[in-house]
């Protein structure tokens, strides 16, 4: 079996989580990890990803959208000068 690594493809800067995240109880590394490697996420659309692509080129904000579990998401967020990343729940955006 071969693996593939992911390489982080932009800085994140510091990183948050919000309480209503922190209180799920569960592992966000392998997600921040996904998002640090350009990984968007289960829920987001085809155009919301090409628009992280641009953005990466460009210098704006990137979002991640990962299910954790049924209907639930978090969202992970860096902002346009790469200076904060942060991890939330969609009711908290």
């Amino acid at each position: 079996m071969a693996y593939h690594l992911m390489e982080p493809r932009f800085p994140l800067g510091k990183t948050y989580a919000t309480p209503g995240v922190l209180a799920l109880g569960i592992d966000l590394n392998s997600y921040l990890h996904r998002h640090h490697c350009g990984d968007w996420g289960d829920g987001l659309c085809a155009e919301d990803k090409a628009a992280n692509e641009r953005s990466l080129k460009e210098g704006t904000r990137l979002l991640s959208c990962y299910r954790i579990g049924g209907d639930d998401r978090i969202y992970i967020i860096t902002e346009w000068d790469r200076s904060a990343t942060t991890i939330l729940l969609p009711e908290e955006y």
